[in-house]
């Protein structure tokens, strides 16, 4: 059978996985328990929570007698090692952008990685039944970025079609279709069938994944040959190479994978029984162990430190809370995990690199539901010494901000260093492009949802490494801190709150160390929240229903991390997440001051 393999790239949002859901269902690919889903390939929790994707996934679909490989691939510059991996299988892309907001920053950024493996694209832009909808000025928009980002003379004559995704539509020319048979067709007229060469067998290993019956499943592109099941292969290693046997082999069809006899060159295939395999390694002919160039997948910018939680709350509410068990998960994840670094730094402090503050906190919130506690420290960012001079990763950051709020969001951008590259007003609104240091972001996000009374839009991706510019202060608040243990009351938090913005509410269980709320000043506050009203015999009528408090801030994990000072941790158990500081004692966190 004829072979085609694409992967749908797209900034966060933009409609990539529903686009492949209606791909699915018009291909009659679906199994009838998944043709009422939506979201179909979003299979993780937290994926379908948050609306993103976070894992690169494959399908397949039959159109014309040719097979289709489709792997949806995550939009989040965070998740950019998922990406790399999706485009080393595929010989061209489906880059979907948004009818109305244009090329965004994580659109620069995937299709930057598909411009450079020598990737042919197919456009689509999407959403065309917005209301602000302006598609021909996009089309404009995504040729000019191609050009930027120096884009062949073939990669810049790529066909395009008009998308409402979740109307399962997409058309050539002027005449809207129900259907997206032409979409089809560009892909079987416009994507190169795989290149495959002559000899024994060989595959670069993209991806992991993991049965309970199978063992360890490696998947990727044939480059060459067939296999079979029971054979047996060489694993080319980065140290050593070593044999194996395939227990079972398999190719996709819909959210399914298929068990086959053979597989055949060119196809996206899954190879059960790889112990000990890793993503990057070559499984090759046993006669012929050739490896294949290792994938080369971009450097971590974030770091963080993950330890044993040490409050006075540990071990209420986690399953796993030992710095042996904390290693070996994180050991584990080091295996799927490409873009992440783990380095022991003591036996109960591990420092974690990664692509940015997004892709450390799904991987500390997918431990936390699994049950593991533990404490988080701040975020930094990975300094590189280059040509002698400090340098530091620095984020192309785009914001969509109303007129009347553009002021203040400005102002506190030029505290953080950041450079505007572009600007440009329409229709009440200000789009700006920015170079920022990507330390200045930490924290920002919230600062800027709160400027801009919840209306602005902001994204941002890597943009590379740039002049160190100093220090920032990116945290202008102190924090309250909780200098008596015992149960919050309403009486003490109605006191405090119109100097402090609460993180707890009555009720809430508190240690002494614990961070409790937010100072308006920039200096940290000792206060109590365990004080009652003291009951007299005399009582005035309505004077318990004076009392009226402001909600408290929830934290997401994120959140909670962007709002770490250095000499604070977070402390993650599957229940909760409370912040506190690194030394409990009052008295000893003065004397450390005083140092």
């Amino acid at each position: 059978m004829e072979l085609r393999n694409i992967a749908i790239i797209a900034h966060v949002d933009h409609g990539k996985t529903t686009l492949v859901d209606a791909m699915l269902k018009q291909a009659k690919a679906l199994s009838r328990h998944d043709e009422g889903a939506e979201r179909i390939m979003d299979s993780n929790d937290l994926e379908r929570e948050r609306g993103i994707t976070i894992l690169a996934k494959n399908t397949a679909v039959e159109w014309g007698g040719v097979k289709i490989n489709i792997v949806d691939t995550p939009g989040h510059a965070d998740f950019g090692g998922e990406v790399e991996r999706a485009l080393s299988m595929v010989d061209g892309v489906l880059l979907l952008v948004d009818a109305a907001e244009g090329p965004m920053p994580q659109t620069r950024f995937v299709l930057k990685k598909a411009i450079e493996a020598g990737l042919k694209p197919i456009v689509v832009i999407n959403k065309v039944d917005k209301k602000d909808a302006r598609p021909d000025e996009v089309l404009n928009e995504t040729f000019d970025l191609m050009a930027e980002l120096g884009a062949s003379e073939e990669q810049l004559d790529f066909p395009y079609l008009y998308a409402i995704g979740r109307e399962g539509a997409a058309w050539l020319g002027d005449r809207k279709k129900e259907h997206l048979e032409d979409l089809f067709q560009t892909i079987l007229e416009s994507i190169p069938a795989p290149r495959v060469e002559e000899g024994p067998f060989q595959l670069r290993v993209a991806n992991l994944d993991y049965s309970n019956f199978l063992g360890k499943i490696a998947l990727g592109k044939v480059h060459r040959g067939t296999i079979r099941k029971n054979e047996t292969v060489a694993i080319v290693g980065e140290h050593q190479t070593r044999t194996q046997k395939v227990l079972a082999v398999f190719t996709h069809k819909g959210l399914e994978r298929l068990e086959v006899e053979e597989v055949s060159p060119g196809d996206i295939v899954a190879i059960a029984g790889m112990e000990g395999v890793e993503i990057g390694d070559t499984i090759a002919s046993r006669e012929a162990p050739e490896a294949l160039p290792r994938l080369a997948v971009d450097e971590p910018t974030v770091s963080i430190t993950v330890t044993p939680n040490t409050s006075p709350f540990a071990g209420r509410e986690g399953k796993f809370v030992t710095s042996r068990q904390i290693r070996e998960r994180l050991m584990h994840e080091l295996e799927t995990n490409v873009a992440l670094r783990v380095i022991e730094i003591t036996p109960d402090t591990f420092e974690l690199h990664g692509r940015g503050e997004l892709h450390l906190s799904v991987l500390l919130e997918t431990m936390r539901r699994e049950g593991y506690e533990f404490s988080v420290g701040q975020p930094s960012v990975l300094y590189k010494e280059i040509e002698g001079q400090i340098q530091e990763p620095y984020e192309y950051l785009v914001l969509d901000v109303p007129e009347a709020k553009f002021g203040p969001v400005m102002e506190a951008l030029g505290t953080r260093k950041a450079q505007m590259a572009h600007m440009e007003q329409e229709g009440g609104r200000i789009r700006a492009e920015f170079k920022v240091p990507a330390r200045a972001l930490f924290g920002f996000r919230t600062n800027f949802l709160t400027l801009t009374a919840g209306e602005g839009v902001m994204s941002h991706s890597f943009d590379g490494y740039g002049p160190h510019v100093g220090g920032l202060e990116t945290r202008t608040t102190g924090s309250a801190v909780a200098m008596e243990a015992g149960v919050a009351y309403a009486y003490s938090l109605y006191r405090l709150q119109e100097r402090i913005s609460f993180f707890i509410e009555p009720g809430t269980e508190v240690y002494v160390g614990m961070i409790v709320g937010e100072n308006a000043r920039d200096n940290d506050l000792n206060v109590n929240v365990n004080i009652n009203k003291k009951l007299t015999n005399v009582r005035a009528a309505g004077s318990d229903e004076n009392i009226r408090l402001i909600p408290p801030r929830k934290f997401t994990l994120e959140e909670a991390l962007e709002f770490l000072a250095p000499d604070e941790l977070l402390e993650v158990t599957p229940k909760s997440l409370r912040l506190r500081k690194r030394v409990l004692d009052p008295a000893q966190r003065k004397r450390a001051e005083a140092v």
